[in-house]
């Protein structure tokens, strides 16, 4: 992958990020949790969770629930 593929990527979860803070509570949990700092951190934070989750996904072949921790 080259640098700017990754940046891409990068810049798909940020979006992808926006769109689970507003329907996963659990996200929007962690979210308020770090609240306070500089928010471009925080998402950054919140778009690392997300991509755990989502690998989660891809290796126990299970659908995505929103607002379920595991």
């Amino acid at each position: 992958m080259s640098k700017r593929s990754n940046r891409l990527i990068r810049s798909y979860f940020v979006e992808a990020t926006w769109q689970s803070l507003r329907f996963d509570p659990v996200m929007q949990e962690y979210y308020r949790k770090h609240s306070g700092k500089d928010i471009k951190k925080v998402l950054v934070k919140v778009a690392r969770k997300l991509l755990s989750r989502v690998l989660a996904v891809i290796k126990t072949e299970t659908p995505y629930q929103v607002g379920v921790v595991k």
